[in-house]
């Protein structure tokens, strides 16, 4: 086992100061929370003897590594939502990467053509739904959602926010975008209110009866069933995984990239190698309630009560470019107003 470094945890500093290029050591950047990430880094250290120094960051990844330029002391780059990691290639701020391990434990669409970032979960966005009022035959796809029997009855976070562009992107792939912007002034029709809050906010509202539908990301369920406060939220609703007519559910990804200037090229494809890897996925998955993506793996269990689905099978950067399509169609119909 290569000797562990005794460094501190790399601190978010100045973007102009860059750490020491250390041997056994790689640095990452990351939007992902400590409590998340740690598992996996503390398991690779304990492997491998390469210490994992973690920058989490809030925003502004993409601006910080650009003002650092060459000095940049980032190997990776981890983050959630294609929209993030699509914007940091798009910046010109990773680099390709080839290898067969990647490509073995990462299926097609869950990595980018050219080799710049591979995914490690999925998120589905579902339709959670009031087990009192609803159905679970009434919601079977995203289209339904426009139509007008669920007027005044459906509830949702921002239509800006990167989850429901990210949807709206999907539907401007299936659709076409007089097909998704169609299909957005319906759903805006048939909102119970305002878009406001986070997706727990959506179900805490079907709880209050506010409205008896929303759209939301498959992991909060698991978050609000281990929170003492919200776990009632989470008992009033059913998790339905609604499709694209002719295709599958809508899934998004927490992925990983290589910077464009890593200082330990070698260590950081060790790290993704090790991030990928089926054992660490599952890791990874079941600490934030997702669902691993390596060939073999299996959800956690709570995870798995939720039911099954098939994963529209579109390769998310193909999604990615249609999101300056899905901000437009959402600013025209003034979906937030």
């Amino acid at each position: 086992m290569l000797h562990k470094i005794k460094t501190a945890w790399f601190a978010v500093a100045a973007a102009s100061v860059a750490a020491p290029v250390l041997a056994d050591e790689v640095n990452v950047y990351s939007y992902r929370q400590p409590q998340l990430i740690a598992p996996l880094t503390d398991a690779f250290t304990e492997e491998t003897g390469i210490k994992v120094n973690v920058a989490y960051l809030n925003k502004g990844m993409v601006e910080r590594m650009q003002a650092e330029g060459k000095r940049s002391p980032a190997d990776l780059v981890f983050t959630v939502d294609i929209s993030r990691l699509s914007s940091v290639v798009g910046a010109d701020l990773t680099q390709a990467v080839q290898s067969d391990v990647l490509a073995a434990n990462v299926p097609a669409q869950y990595r980018d053509p050219d080799g710049h970032w591979f995914g490690l979960t999925t998120r589905a966005r579902v339709v959670y739904a009031s087990k009192e009022r609803v159905k679970p035959e009434e919601v079977t796809t995203y289209e339904d959602l426009a139509d007008p029997k669920w007027k005044g009855r459906i509830c949702t976070r921002s239509g800006m926010h990167a989850y429901n562009i990210a949807l709206t992107s999907a539907m401007v792939h299936h659709l076409g975008e007089d097909g998704a912007a169609k299909w957005l002034e319906g759903v805006k029709d048939n909102l119970a209110r305002k878009p406001q809050g986070n997706d727990r906010a959506q179900v805490k509202a079907i709880w209050a009866g506010e409205c008896d539908i929303a759209i939301g990301n498959t992991y909060y369920m698991g978050k609000m069933v281990n929170d003492p406060e919200q776990k009632a939220w989470a008992d009033s609703v059913e998790v339905l995984f609604p499709t694209f007519e002719g295709a599958g559910t809508h899934v998004n990804i927490s992925g990983v990239a290589m910077a464009k200037h890593a200082p330990h090229p070698e260590n950081a494809l060790k790290l993704m190698e090790f991030l990928t890897s089926p054992a660490a996925q599952e890791i990874y998955a079941k600490a934030n309630f997702e669902y691993p993506i390596a060939p073999g793996t299996e959800a956690d269990p709570l995870v798995q009560s939720w039911g099954t689905f098939e994963a529209d099978d579109v390769n998310l950067m193909t999604l990615a470019g249609n999101r300056p399509a899905a901000l437009r169609i959402t600013e025209e119909v003034d979906f937030d107003g």
